[in-house]
């Protein structure tokens, strides 16, 4: 699961101070999270999933390279709880702030078939010289008063300890590596050889967006990624339906073992997988569960589905002006979608497709990636 402050908390492991922490982790943040706490929100006032109902205009023209059509239409967005609305466990908190389930209308778009991937994400450096925020030395213009041994490039990586440990904080599994960034995914050592086709990481929102400019696309919203991933399946747990084994066989890159200290690799991939390891959905997208979580256009707020739900079916929505998290007041943060190679059922069950996670927007991940949209003429 993609945690807040990240950054922080990896750079005061490597012995920067708290506050410069929390500094580099918003000192490129778009717009300030909202001022006001949200709201509590109702319980949900229907649980059930209506039927989807696609769009029925025809694909318009040749698909773009490495793009599917999504038709778009009318369905209930929003996360099943298999355990009922009063589960409160560990790894089954996903669908908390994916609640209550309401309708959603939205118009046809491409999308990208899989995660944009190294190789594409090198042609766009090559062509236009770009340097990721994970790249960039931080300045003393920018955070003054730290000495400047303290002032390191680098990102957030998974470093599971060598033993079981108490699921209670997530800086018993994440570390700030100085010099990790899309090129050196685990830091310096690591490179992209052998590693062509697996999805980017270490993106912040801005690098994301810098790419899909260059790539003449854009960010999904968060409404019509869900509508993408769920495939035209109403209600089902997952991408394919609601056994997260089909015959026997895993359908996505997630977590086997105990977490997060042990990985049996069940489903044949330690860490990141190349792109469309797995079957696609019936939409022909490939990893809209796990393998690495996905960047969206939506400020996060978990009393929007609330808000929607008040007004009707919601048409094209694009998310809350601003943002709150209440867990973390006074961070904005942007949503992420699909999960990752972390996701259990014992910390984030997050492959779930209704589900939403969340991220500060200048913090890259080794398990944060992109996919794409464009609209049709």
């Amino acid at each position: 699961m993609t945690r807040p402050k990240l950054v922080a908390i990896a750079l005061i492991v490597v012995g920067t101070a708290a506050g410069i922490g929390f500094a580099l982790m918003t000192r490129r943040q778009e717009a300030p999270p909202a001022a006001e706490p949200a709201a509590a929100m109702p319980a949900a006032a229907a649980d059930e999933f209506e039927p989807t109902i696609a769009n029925a205009a025809p694909t318009p023209g040749p698909a773009p390279e490495g793009m599917a059509w999504i038709p778009g239409g009318e369905f209930s967005m929003g996360a099943a709880d298999p355990l009922g609305k009063d589960a409160n466990i560990v790894g089954m908190q996903a669908t908390e702030d994916s609640r209550p389930i309401h309708r959603v209308a939205v118009d046809g778009f491409w999308m990208d078939k899989t995660e944009v991937t190294n190789r594409q994400f090198a042609e766009f450096v090559k062509a236009t010289g770009y340097v990721t925020v994970a790249e960039r030395t931080p300045t003393a213009e920018e955070f003054p008063g730290p000495p400047p041994e303290n002032l390191v490039a680098g990102s957030v990586v998974f470093s599971p300890p060598d033993h079981a440990v108490p699921l209670d904080t997530h800086f018993r599994w994440w570390s700030y590596v100085p010099g990790a960034n899309w090129r050196h995914p685990a830091g310096p050592g690591s490179d992209l050889g052998g590693r062509e086709d697996y999805p980017v990481v270490h993106v912040a929102y801005e690098d994301a967006e810098a790419y899909a400019r260059w790539a003449g696309k854009r960010l999904p919203t968060e409404a019509e990624w869900e509508f993408a991933a769920r495939g035209g399946l109403s209600g089902a747990l997952y991408p394919w339906g609601n056994e997260f084994l089909v015959d026997g066989k895993f359908m996505a890159n997630t977590h086997q073992g105990h977490f997060p200290n042990e990985d049996t690799r069940a489903d044949a991939h330690g860490g990141t997988a190349p792109v469309a390891q797995f079957p696609p959905n019936a939409y022909g997208l490939y990893d809209v569960a796990g393998n690495v979580w996905e960047w969206t256009r939506d400020w996060y707020r978990p009393d929007y589905y609330a808000q929607l739900a008040a007004g009707g079916v919601a048409r094209n929505p694009a998310g809350p002006p601003d943002s709150f998290d209440p867990g973390e007041p006074g961070v904005a943060k942007r949503v992420h979608r699909g999960g990752s190679f972390l996701c259990t059922e014992q910390y984030c069950s997050r492959y779930m497709v209704g589900t939403r996670g969340k991220g500060e927007p200048s913090t890259g991940t080794n398990h944060l990636g992109i996919r794409l949209a464009k609209d049709a003429p």
